[in-house]
């Protein structure tokens, strides 16, 4: 599997995982993670468009890490 097969397999899933979170009642710091999740989600897209996977691997592995936070948080893993 190369980079950008990777990156695109980790954006799916943290599209699948910001879904599986749609109905958790967040603080409002919370949602500011997932604000930043999202964000970081957007940045990975940005980067890989600019083939530049490295820092788009990067950005990716950052928003799973606070999304994967919140769903350990609300017992969801």
């Amino acid at each position: 599997m190369d980079y950008k097969e990777r990156i695109e397999i980790d954006i799916e899933k943290l599209a699948k995982n910001l879904k599986e979170i749609e109905s958790i009642k967040f603080s409002e710091k919370e949602k500011e993670v997932v604000e930043r999740a999202k964000n970081y989600g957007d940045d990975t897209s940005y980067y890989a468009k600019k083939e530049d996977y490295m820092t788009a691997f990067g950005c990716i592995t950052y928003a799973h890490g606070l999304i994967d936070s919140l769903r350990l948080i609300h017992n969801l893993i």
